[in-house]
C-alpha cells in the first residue's frame, strides 16, 4: 500500500523525524504495512497511483502549487487524504479555489489577493491546547471523545470571513479551539478527507500511533483492497 508523503523533507522538522517511527509502530502494533514515498512539493504532479496522500507539516512549502495539486488529486480521485498543520491549511486553500471558486491566497506564502489563511491572533507554535470535536463528525468518531488536548506548531489558520462560504460548499468544520477558531475540517461523502491544524505526529513518544493517523492508515488499506478487487474483476478469464 503506497502512500505519498508530500512535503519538503527536513531533519529540522520534528514531524518528519516522527513519521518513520509512526509507520513502524503501525506495522508492529496494528499489522498495517504502508510503503511511504517522500514527495517534494516541487515533484507532486502525478500522484494518481498512490493509495493514500498525506500532506505533512513543514510549510512554507517550496511549491504551493504542488501542495495544492496533491490535495486536488486526492479530492477528485477519491484517494484517502490526510493534511496536518500546513497540509490542513493547503487543504482549505485547494477547496476554496477548486470548489468554491475563490481567488484567495495564503499569507505565509507572500503577497497576494484576499487571504484565506492569516496569522492567528495567538500563535500555537509549541503549544498543547484543547480541541473540541463536533458530535457525530468523523473526527469525533475517530477520537472517541468530544475534547482532546493536541500539539500544535503553527501560526496560521482560517480567516473566519470565509468559514460560511466553505461550509456552504460542503466542507465540515468539525473541531474548534477554545476561541472558536477552526482546527479540523473534513469532507463527507469522500472515502477519507481530513485535515487537522494540530499535529498528530507529535503525540506521545512516537511509539503509539495517534487515532487520526491510524484511521488514515485503515482508509488506505480499504482503498488498496478495493482497487485490487476491481482490478481482478476486470482481468480476462482463461
Amino acid at each position: 500500500m503506497r502512500i505519498a508523503l508530500v512535503g519538503d523533507r527536513s531533519p529540522g522538522v520534528r514531524a518528519h523525524t516522527r513519521i518513520p517511527l509512526l509507520l513502524d509502530a503501525l506495522r508492529e502494533r496494528d499489522g498495517i504495512a504502508l510503503d511511504p514515498y517522500w514527495i517534494p512539493t516541487t515533484d507532486a504532479g502525478d500522484l494518481d497511483g498512490f493509495d493514500g496522500i498525506w500532506v505533512v507539516p513543514g510549510s512554507p512549502y517550496a511549491s504551493e502549487e504542488g501542495a495544492v495539486g496533491a490535495v486536488r488529486t486526492a479530492r477528485e480521485r477519491g484517494i484517502p487524504f490526510l493534511g496536518t498543520c500546513g497540509g490542513f491549511q493547503h487543504m482549505l486553500l485547494e477547496y476554496a479555489r477548486g470548489v468554491c471558486g475563490l481567488d484567495v491566497a495564503h499569507a505565509e506564502n507572500g503577497p497576494g489577493r484576499d487571504f484565506l489563511l492569516t496569522p492567528l491572533a495567538c500563535t500555537l507554535a509549541g503549544h498543547e491546547v484543547p480541541v473540541r470535536l463536533v458530535a457525530g463528525s468523523m473526527i469525533e468518531q475517530i477520537m472517541g471523545v468530544r475534547e482532546s488536548v493536541e500539539a500544535y506548531n503553527c501560526s496560521y489558520g482560517l480567516n473566519d470571513d470565509y468559514r460560511r462560504t466553505l461550509a456552504g460548499h460542503g466542507l465540515v468544520f468539525s473541531g474548534h479551539g477554545d476561541d472558536g477558531g477552526v482546527r479540523v475540517a473534513e469532507l463527507p461523502g469522500h472515502p477519507f478527507f481530513l485535515g487537522t491544524l494540530f499535529q498528530p505526529e507529535l503525540a506521545g513518544d512516537g511509539g503509539r500511533v495517534h487515532p487520526v493517523i491510524a484511521a488514515f492508515a485503515t482508509a488506505v488499506t480499504q482503498h488498496a483492497t478495493q482497487h485490487a478487487t476491481q482490478h481482478a474483476a476486470h482481468q480476462p478469464t482463461a
